[in-house]
């Protein structure tokens, strides 16, 4: 587009820009803007990078507490693990670009979760992902998986930062927008944390690592509008990745920060440049002025909209304190990344762009950030479910075919082709793989281990929103609880359909109030995070999917546990209460074909409470092996504990049970399952804490044996979990 073009209604709308959008921009200018700063308003107020529709509702998320350095507001969240070290930690969106370009699109998630962690001074320890796809037998699910997974692993493995977990979920509602989200965990000591306010008048502004090219120009505007039938003619606007030179980057940018040089340092994500510069300047209180000759560009004649607005990777732009430039210098040319002085800091708190000598583009930042359009949009009545009809189709369906059926379904087989793609071992401090409740990273060379988990229950959140948004939380908490972590905080990433749909908004602010209530009672808060709207195609919303990705940490490595069964004749125990909820349950979609129903409640009393009775049982040693009981209910969890463990057992149902399917596959919450070699000191604990348990059984043996059922073989369950996921991607 020309510098000089005349500003029309079609190219404001292009932008993505309402009229009285515009207007507000015309007032804060003064005049009519050029395409250069139109440009930047138009990125600057996305949806992306301005959270218009949902900065209302985030206000209600609690962010504080003792243990929290950094809330929302910076590149990443900063809590304080003890011993003078800080976990930092963040979790973001890459979902419309994976499905324009997945390799491309995850890889590029990857990377710029990657970014957002070390620009604040940590070192890289451990990613995660939650990823969802749409229906298996759509015909692009498989291109996507495939293109999807081999992203993340092509720049996580390259990196050398272990993928270590995350989730992976099928349903139709993804078909035409899947969803690809990244987290990053990295440590940090705590007097070594650094920030992006620009400040020092004067100050040289510098740009290091990759050179600029024009991929993803346009990507955050693309990342804030819903998709139609031409999204693949999209394409230009996904960033291409390059993980080795992160790698460099990663290491120049720590190398550097050893040192007494950065004023302030901030990653080139969304918006690139733009963004990066004006945040920076709006953190600071003070004015940047960018020389648009002195930027790396990669190709020719590349103007100052295209330069302003490209989303090239591995890109970093820091403020450093004078005198200090040629060192820095030094070191980025000695890991063979461009370092060039672009800009310099001024008084007035503008962001004046030059090109020749000339000025390109002159904005007042304060405006450009607190101006901002914030709404309060319409809320209607949410799309729910049908109600559970009273006879229930198939409950009689026998225990041992409802079993292999729902371990060999899309959403609970085993992941293990996914992540024996990614190098989960890499640093050597992996100290629980991929598969568990949540995954270990040991802190290197302590005794000292952080707890990573990804979790969301998107079928809980479309039949109740509020209660889906507490039980994403419950669950994230119960997940690091279950290896024995003492659960500290929460980075969440909140994707949903279009905001200006009243029921779609109905569905965001109910499940951030119960994120809210859930995060507050569990002493669990916010820390960072990202909200991902218009995840649509030509109208058809994705279920609403609030991923929570929590953080914890285990003191003493030797108290962790695992979900295995550790030997054969110990106990089993069931924590809290199970009254056979099948509502919005897997049993209640794969074995009887509905999507109906109320979810589980959430009693948030009952979560705390018995995750602190588990938590204290797991440092006393008294649980040798823990699993939270969740998607498929407490036979699911059984033969995960089995499996994973290759040891049996044999249960025993109670009496009151009327309803095999119900008790066994029902969903209740707030609970646990145990395994102990001492049953009497648990239940006795138990007692006193007034903490409701169940002494189901015991280990042993090659089969799962429920009451007088006929036993289910470790080898039969074992073909139907590992056997879905690789069979239906080598189908053609």
């Amino acid at each position: 587009m020309s510098e000089t073009q005349t500003i029309t209604p079609e190219i404001v709308a292009e932008h993505g820009l309402s009229e009285d959008e515009y207007q507000r921009v015309l007032n804060i200018m003064g005049r009519e803007p050029n395409m250069v700063e139109l440009g930047i308003f138009s990125v600057m107020w996305s949806e992306h990078c301005s959270y218009k529709s949902s900065k209302r509702w985030l206000r209600e998320l609690p962010t504080e507490a003792p243990w929290v350095i950094q809330g929302p507001g910076e590149n990443a969240g900063v809590i304080d693990i003890g011993d003078g070290q800080a976990a930092i930690f963040k979790m973001e969106s890459h979902n419309h670009p994976s499905f324009i370009e997945p390799y491309q699109g995850a890889a590029t998630g990857v990377g710029g979760i990657l970014r957002d962690v070390f620009t604040m001074g940590a070192r890289p320890v451990a990613n995660m992902n939650a990823l969802r796809f749409g229906h298996p037998d759509n015909t692009k699910t498989r291109h996507l998986v495939a293109g999807v997974v081999a992203g993340i692993g092509g720049y996580g493995n390259c990196v050398g930062v272990p993928t270590v977990g995350g989730e992976c979920d099928f349903h139709a509602s993804y078909d035409g927008n899947i969803l690809v989200n990244a987290m990053t965990v990295g440590l940090a000591d705590t007097d070594k944390i650094f920030y992006s306010a620009a400040a020092g008048i004067g100050n040289a502004v510098v740009y290091v690592g990759s050179k600029t090219g024009r991929d993803g120009i346009h990507g955050a505007t693309m990342a804030s509008a819903e998709f139609d039938d031409d999204s693949e003619e999209k394409r230009p606007t996904v960033q291409v990745g390059d993980p080795f030179t992160e790698k460099l980057l990663i290491e120049a940018c720590l190398e550097l920060m050893a040192t007494d040089a950065i004023v302030a340092i901030q990653d080139m994500g969304a918006a690139g440049l733009t963004s990066s510069s004006v945040e920076m300047s709006s953190k600071g209180g003070v004015g940047i002025e960018l020389d648009m000759d002195q930027v790396p560009v990669r190709e020719e004649a590349m103007t100052p909209y295209e330069i302003m607005l490209s989303e090239s990777q591995e890109r970093m732009l820091m403020v450093l304190k004078p005198g200090a430039e040629d060192a820095a210098r030094a070191i980025f040319e000695k890991w063979e990344l461009d370092f060039a002085i672009v800009g310099r800091v001024t008084e007035g708190e503008r962001l004046v762009l030059k090109e020749n000598g000339e000025i390109v583009a002159d904005i007042p930042v304060p405006p450009l950030v607190s101006e901002a359009p914030e709404y309060d949009r319409p809320r209607g009545t949410p799309p729910a479910p049908p109600a559970m009809p009273q006879d229930v189709p198939n409950i009689d369906t026998p225990v041992d075919e409802a079993l292999l059926k729902l371990l060999g379904s899309p959403d609970l087989c085993s992941k293990r082709w996914i992540w024996e793609q990614y190098d989960h071992m890499v640093m050597a401090d992996t100290a629980q793989r991929p598969g568990g409740d949540a995954a270990v990273v040991r802190v290197h060379d302590t005794n000292k281990a952080l707890a990573i988990t990804s979790d969301c229950t998107p079928r809980y959140c479309f039949a109740d929103p509020e209660e889906g948004g507490k039980q994403t939380v419950a669950e994230a908490w119960r997940n690091l609880t279950s290896v024995g972590a003492r659960p500290l905080a929460v980075t969440d990433n909140l994707n949903f359909g279009n905001p200006e749909r009243p029921e779609i908004m109905a569905q965001f602010s109910g499940c951030i109030m119960g994120m809210a209530a859930a995060c507050k009672a569990l002493d669990f808060p916010v820390v960072s995070g990202n909200v991902s709207l218009y995840n649509e195609t030509n109208g058809k919303a994705i279920l609403p999917t609030p991923v929570i990705g929590a953080v914890g940490v285990i003191d003493d490595l030797s108290d962790m546990v695992g979900i295995g069964f550790p030997a054969e004749n110990q106990s089993i125990v069931l924590v809290g209460d199970t009254v056979g909820h099948l509502g919005a349950s897997l049993w209640l979609r794969e074995i009887a074909g509905l999507e109906s129903g109320d979810p589980p409640p959430v009693n948030l009393d009952t979560e705390k409470q018995n995750g602190d009775f588990v938590r204290a049982l797991i440092g006393d040693r008294l649980v040798t092996a823990c699993h939270d009981v969740s998607g498929g209910g407490v036979l699911v969890a059984l033969a995960s504990m089995a499996l994973t463990g290759d040891i049996g057992c044999t249960i025993t149902l109670p009496e009151e049970c009327t309803d095999n399917s119900a008790w066994l596959f029902g969903e209740d919450q707030a609970r646990y399952l145990l395994a102990t070699s001492d049953l009497s000191g648990l239940i006795s604990r138990a007692e006193k804490a007034g903490i409701e348990v169940l002494a189901l059984g015991t280990t042993g043996g090659t089969a799962l044996t429920v009451g007088g059922l006929p036993p289910i073989s470790l080898e039969a369950m074992r073909d139907a979990h590992e056997g879905w996921l690789p069979n239906y991607m080598a189908a053609s």
